[in-house]
C-alpha cells in the first residue's frame, strides 16, 4: 500500500519549487495509492488534482479544498460519490471507469453550484435505464454529461419525469447492490467475525500478495508462462476485487523481472581478478586514472590513484600484497601486478585533502639503495660568478650595397614598355585660328 506522504507531493511539485502552501496543481496518478489523505491539510490552495489510475475505493479528505476546480479520479475503485460538498468551486469531476452503482449518491453534488462537467462513463450506473435523464434532472447546474452537451429541451423533459425516473433507478440500484454483496461474500473467508475481518483485511491481502509473489519468483520460465496464460485467460467479473487482484499480480511479475535483471547485472559485474592458473590479473574496474612509479632512488613503488575529490574515505579500501596491490573504490576494484616483491607491513596509504588523490607507498624487499648525490653549494656559486667571454651582441655579416646603376646593362635588356616613345607633331589645319584667349592644351 502506497501512502500519500509529504515527500511524494514535493517530488510532484517540482514545477512549484517543491512548495506546498501555494501549490495549485499536482499529479499523483499511477502511484498505487489506496487512500486519499493529508492533501486537504497541506495543499489548501489546490485547484487541479489528478488521482487517476490508482486503487482508491472512497472519496475522502478533500472537503477542505475550497478552491478545487478539477478532480480526476478515473480508473479507481470508487463505488459511491461522497464528501465533495465542501469543494465549493468544483467545476469538473471525472469518475470514468469506476464502480459507482449507487447513482442516487449524486444528490450530494446539488450544493456544488459551479459544477459544469461530469464524466461517469464505464460505471455500472450508466447501464441503468433512465440514467442520463435522472442525472440531468437532479443536477440542474450541469452543462455537459459524459462529454455530451445538455440541451434545454432535454433538461425540461428530465425534470418533468424525474420522480418516475428516480423510482426506476432506485429499483435497479437495489438489484445491483444485492449482486455486489454476493460477490463480496465469495471473497470472504468462512467463520470470520466482522471485527477481525475489518482489522485484518489489509494484513490478509498483504500476506496473499507476498505469497503470490514468492510463488511466481520460484517458478521456472515454462511454468511461469503457463501460469501467466492461465491467469489472463481466466474469466472473472469486473469488480474492485478483480482489479486489485490484477494489480497485485502485475506487481509480483514486475518484482520477479526486477530481481532477475538485478541478478544478471551482478553476474556481469563480477570481474575475474585471477586467471585459471592462479596468476594475478591487472584489472581497472573502477575506471580511474592512476600512475605507478618505480622510485629506484628510495627503493620503493609509488601508486598515485586519482580518487574522486568528494568521495568519502570510508568507501576506499587498500590491500597490499607482496606481488600485487588492490584498491577498492565503492565496490569497484583497481588491481595492479608489481614487478618486484614489496613489504606489505611497511606500506602506507595517504589521501590528499586538496585533490583527493590516494598515494600508496610500497617499499621493496630486495633492491639496491643508491646513495643520494649531494650537490656542492660552492660549485653553484662559482658557476654564477663566471661570466661568458664571448660578446653577447648579435653578429651579422656585412653585405655589399646594391648598385642600382648596373641593374640594366644594355638597351636590349630594357623592356618595350620602358622605352621612350617619340611624339610627332602634326601640321595645323587650314581652318585653325590661333586665339590667345583660348588656353593651350596640356
Amino acid at each position: 500500500m502506497v501512502q500519500i506522504t509529504e515527500d511524494l507531493i514535493r517530488k510532484r511539485a517540482e514545477h512549484n519549487e517543491c512548495c506546498l502552501s501555494n501549490l495549485e496543481e499536482v499529479s499523483l496518478h499511477q502511484q498505487d495509492i489506496e487512500k486519499i489523505e493529508h492533501i486537504d491539510k497541506w495543499c489548501r490552495e489546490l485547484k487541479i488534482l489528478y488521482l487517476q489510475s490508482n486503487l482508491i475505493p472512497k472519496i475522502e479528505n478533500v472537503g477542505r479544498l475550497k478552491k478545487l476546480q478539477y478532480l480526476n479520479l478515473a480508473l479507481n475503485n470508487v463505488e459511491r460519490i461522497e464528501n465533495l460538498e465542501g469543494c465549493e468551486d468544483l467545476q469538473k469531476l471525472d469518475l470514468t471507469v469506476n464502480f459507482i452503482g449507487e447513482l442516487t449518491s449524486i444528490e450530494g453534488l446539488k450544493k456544488n453550484i459551479h459544477l459544469k462537467e461530469m464524466y461517469l462513463t464505464g460505471n455500472p450506473c450508466t447501464e441503468y435505464h433512465g440514467y442520463r435523464e435522472y442525472v440531468v434532472g437532479t443536477l440542474t447546474q450541469l452543462k455537459t454529461l459524459d462529454g455530451i452537451a445538455i440541451e434545454k429541451s432535454e433538461r425540461i423533459l428530465a425534470l418533468q419525469n424525474l420522480q418516475q425516473t428516480k423510482s426506476g433507478i432506485i429499483e435497479q440500484q437495489r438489484i445491483y447492490q444485492k449482486k455486489r454483496e454476493k460477490e463480496k461474500n465469495k471473497k470472504k473467508k468462512p467463520n470470520t467475525d466482522w471485527y477481525t475481518d475489518i482489522d485484518n483485511a489489509h494484513l490478509s491481502r498483504q500476506d496473499e500478495e507476498e505469497d503470490e509473489g514468492v510463488q511466481i519468483e520460484e517458478l521456472d520460465d515454462e511454468e511461469f508462462h503457463k501460469k501467466e496464460e492461465e491467469f489472463w485467460n481466466e474469466k472473472v467479473p469486473f469488480t474492485p476485487e478483480s482489479r486489485v487482484r490484477v494489480h497485485e499480480h502485475m506487481k509480483s511479475v514486475k518484482k520477479r523481472d526486477e530481481k532477475r535483471s538485478q541478478n544478471d547485472q551482478e553476474e556481469k559485474r563480477e570481474k575475474r581478478l585471477t586467471a585459471e592458473d592462479g596468476r594475478i590479473l591487472n584489472v581497472n574496474d573502477a575506471k580511474v586514472e592512476f600512475s605507478l612509479i618505480d622510485d629506484e632512488e628510495n627503493n620503493q613503488f609509488l601508486l598515485d590513484v586519482a580518487v574522486f575529490k568528494y568521495m568519502d574515505t570510508s568507501l576506499c579500501d587498500v590491500d597490499v600484497q607482496p606481488n600485487y596491490v588492490k584498491v577498492t573504490l565503492k565496490g569497484r576494484v583497481l588491481q595492479l601486478v608489481l614487478t618486484e616483491e614489496v613489504k606489505p607491513d611497511s606500506s602506507s596509504a595517504k589521501r590528499s585533502q586538496t585533490t583527493g588523490h590516494l598515494l600508496i607507498t610500497m617499499p621493496k624487499v630486495n633492491g639496491i639503495v643508491k646513495p643520494k648525490v649531494k650537490k656542492d653549494k660552492n660549485t653553484r656559486n662559482n658557476k654564477k660568478e663566471e661570466k661568458p667571454k664571448t660578446s653577447q651582441f648579435l653578429e651579422f655579416e656585412e653585405k655589399k650595397l646594391l648598385d642600382y646603376k648596373n641593374i640594366v646593362n644594355s638597351a636590349k635588356d630594357i623592356p618595350k614598355a620602358a622605352k621612350q616613345v617619340e611624339i610627332i607633331e602634326r601640321e595645323n589645319s587650314e581652318t585653325f585660328v590661333d586665339d590667345p584667349d583660348v588656353p593651350p592644351l596640356i
